[in-house]
């Protein structure tokens, strides 16, 4: 039996969404997500004007639909937390806006005061089809495949693979990131500075991962091994490693500018 669901993507949220392909969501939800279940994407009123180019409307919306493919453990979670990845992406011409007379979405009683508030609801098929039949023709992205979680992290995916939406731009696998953190630690591996114990919980779990060889230089899809490939740095090295893009610096040749 087909689910049907609404899944919330925020303009500034934790979660590491990356839209039409993969969406980050707390297990509560696990029942919902499952391989099969057919998705439509919710946004939430604007709050800054920061993203009005990134969004269809200022105000709350349904901006696209797709399907639910793999899903997966997100290995460092400690609360059990998900990916799944998002397959046969369409975004819509226009903003569906949540009202027409009545609310798109049926609300029941029991969750009248704290509706919206849910990441992921579930809906019934008439629901889906209605918000769909609203929207007209949209515009296919393509799709990536995850991939497969079991037990303990592979050490080895794909990345590099060009893809062509509005613009080129290079897949970075979200696995790699958490692997390269899990190995390497978080603090910079050129000048040893830690975001959490500078900015306490604020910093907390913040790094930014580098790739070793620029992705920009892949010219085909090639297994990553966090281990050798990837290191981590605080936000100034990583700058100046790029600064000069014809010259990407080494970790050791920073390392003796600082020395």
């Amino acid at each position: 039996m087909n689910k049907y669901a609404v899944i919330t993507e925020n303009d500034e949220s934790p979660w590491e969404d990356i839209k039409g392909e993969v969406y980050h969501f707390p297990n509560m939800y696990m029942k919902i997500l499952t391989p099969g279940c057919k998705v439509i994407y919710y946004t939430g009123r604007m709050k800054d004007e920061r993203f009005i180019p990134h969004r269809l409307s200022r105000e709350a919306h349904y901006f696209g639909y797709g399907e639910v493919g793999e899903v997966v453990d997100d290995p460092l979670s400690k609360k059990g937390d998900l990916f799944c990845e998002i397959v046969n992406y369409r975004e819509f011409k226009e903003a569906i806006p949540i009202t027409n007379g009545d609310y798109l979405e049926p609300i029941p009683e029991s969750r009248r005061l704290n509706y919206w508030r849910f990441g992921v609801r579930e809906i019934d098929q008439a629901t889906y089809e209605r918000i769909i039949a609203l929207s007209g023709a949209g515009l296919i992205t393509k799709k990536i495949r995850l991939p497969s979680y079991s037990g303990e992290l592979e050490s080895t995916k794909k990345e590099g693979k060009r893809k062509q939406r509005y613009s080129t731009y290079y897949e970075r696998n979200p696995f790699n990131r958490r692997k390269a953190i899990e190995v390497h630690g978080l603090d910079c591996m050129v000048c040893g500075f830690n975001f959490a114990h500078k900015y306490g919980s604020t910093g907390e779990g913040f790094i930014h991962v580098h790739h070793l060889k620029p992705v920009s230089e892949l010219d085909k899809e090639v297994f990553i091994d966090p281990q050798i490939d990837l290191a981590v740095v605080c936000a100034n090295c990583h700058a100046l490693i790029h600064r000069d893009k014809d010259n990407t610096l080494s970790l050791e040749e920073l390392k003796s500018m600082i020395a």
